[in-house]
């Protein structure tokens, strides 16, 4: 359980899509592959309390952030 809390402390929110869109997750995974393409971590999680899609970007050492 320590290891999950520490993955979310280690990732910046980039986009949210809503869960309810008529393609699903499709949007948020074009997303992060057209951020991954710009050389940035990025991959696709679900928020169930929020129902929506984040496009999350993995933050190696989790000290510094992109503005």
């Amino acid at each position: 359980m320590v290891q999950e809390v520490e993955a979310v402390r280690r990732t910046k929110v980039l986009n949210s899509f809503p869960a309810g869109d008529p393609y699903g997750s499709w949007p948020a995974e074009e997303y992060a592959a057209r951020c991954r393409e710009r050389g940035q971590r990025a991959t696709v999680v679900m928020d169930l309390d929020r129902d929506s899609f984040l496009v999350v970007a993995l933050d190696a050492d989790g000290s510094h952030s992109t503005a």
